[in-house]
């Protein structure tokens, strides 16, 4: 991994030097766009909406748009002279329990690795932290933008999770909150809490599920590579419209058991076991015939000569 920002953690009057890698990673398969006639790449170039000429990199600038149409310009230079107090400073505000934090809020995740010299005091807050079962709450500005965010312990490492604003979640305003809610039979309520805990785990095991999609994309792109035929995988059946609700509960709970159950070893059936003991017998009783010693054949008696 490379370090995509240095800075340091704020604890008090402590301060921590540390590098910041990206935690995660989108393993997405990249397609670009092309020409389908002849695969040719798409490209885009940038051209002024004024006077259409072609504007290179270095003279685009940031612009806010007005209500009217009008545009604010705003220059690199003008974005580096704003106050970030929390710029290259993971600031830490307060402690706070995990739980008492909507993961509704968190953003992007990051490993903080503590810089050479600043090991000793990286571990101390490490193991306050966990001893502590909290997690710091902290402010800190990463690509000229301020944000909260959640410091906690994870595989021994401290994390930093960048949080939304409150002002940046939205509010779930949907009409059927608005109206009454329809009547709910206990044995419904009792079904789907069946369902559930037929369906429990004690922990999640993220390992167990896998991208079926993406691993279909990359066999489709293997096969395009070898120069063969690709195969148009099975629709899925889409599932129907919920009619009684108490029968399709009973149905999935029936299915989320079977499911779970361990595979049970066929028995055989009574003529089976009654054919297969026969032959047994059969071939035993051969088995006997062949040691047994074998019979030699009776002396003829020879007719007395006649005598003249």
């Amino acid at each position: 991994m490379r370090a995509m920002w240095k800075g340091s953690v704020s604890f008090g009057l402590v301060s921590i030097p540390i590098q910041m890698y990206a935690a995660t990673e989108n393993k997405n398969v990249a397609l670009r766009q092309v020409h389908e006639a002849d695969g040719g790449r798409i490209q885009y170039k940038r051209f002024c909406t004024v006077d259409g000429a072609e504007v290179p990199y270095a003279e685009i600038a940031k612009g806010y748009e007005l209500p009217d149409g009008e545009m604010v310009v705003i220059t690199d230079a003008e974005m580096a002279e704003l106050p970030l107090s929390s710029q290259r400073t993971i600031d830490v505000l307060e402690f706070v329990p995990l739980e008492s934090i909507d993961p509704i809020q968190y953003d992007r995740t990051y490993y903080l690795e503590p810089q050479k010299n600043a090991v000793k005091p990286y571990i101390v807050l490490r193991d306050a932290l966990h001893k502590s079962s909290q997690v710091a709450v902290a402010k800190v500005a990463v690509r000229q933008r301020e944000s909260m965010a959640v410091l906690r312990v994870h595989a021994d490492v401290l994390v930093m999770t960048t949080m939304l604003w409150p002002d940046e979640v939205r509010e779930p305003d949907f009409p059927f909150l608005r109206d009454d809610p329809p009547q709910i039979r206990p044995q419904e309520l009792s079904m789907a809490g069946s369902l559930i805990d037929s369906l429990g785990e004690p922990v999640f095991e993220p390992e167990k599920y896998r991208d079926h999609y993406r691993e279909a994309l990359e066999e489709m792109i293997e096969a395009k590579v070898a120069g063969e035929q690709t195969t148009k995988p099975a629709a899925v059946t889409a599932k129907a419209d919920v009619v009684d609700l108490m029968a399709a509960l009973q149905a999935s709970v029936d299915a989320a058991k079977k499911s779970r159950e361990p595979a049970k070893p066929v028995k055989a059936s009574k003529a089976a076991v009654s054919k297969a003991a026969v032959s047994k017998a059969a071939v035993s009783e051969e088995d006997t015939e062949d040691e047994k010693p074998a019979k030699k054949p009776a002396a003829r008696k020879r007719a007395p000569k006649k005598t003249a």
